[in-house]
């Protein structure tokens, strides 16, 4: 096999295969179209995605360390002081994620 030849076969195999992975999520939610798992899916991820996201946020606060913990409490409270008042989940992690972007390099920031 030439050069040309392989190149040929190695493209044609990742065409395949990124079509392929490109198809697969479609193939797999049209018989769960008429399901009731999506429905229940698509109520109970946002919820599931905020745990997350909290717990990754807080497993590094040093809980002695104010200049820790008072920034990131303040951003999980805005956080869900937001999502409280408004039911949007992306207006929540970015309004807490902007509030203690703001704190730590306004009041805690190294100087």
């Amino acid at each position: 096999m030439d050069d040309a030849q392989y190149l040929l076969a190695v493209t044609l195999v990742a065409a395949a295969v990124t079509w392929g992975l490109r198809a697969l999520p479609f193939a797999i939610l049209a018989p769960l179209r008429h399901s009731e798992l999506l429905p229940y899916l698509a109520e109970r991820s946002p919820v599931g995605v905020m745990v997350i996201l909290t717990v990754y946020t807080l497993r590094h606060v040093e809980i002695v360390d104010a200049s820790s913990v008072i920034p990131t409490m303040i951003g999980v409270f805005v956080t869900a002081a937001l999502h409280l008042w408004k039911g949007s989940m992306l207006l929540s992690i970015a309004g807490g994620t902007a509030s203690y972007a703001v704190i730590v390099s306004t009041v805690f920031s190294a100087t």
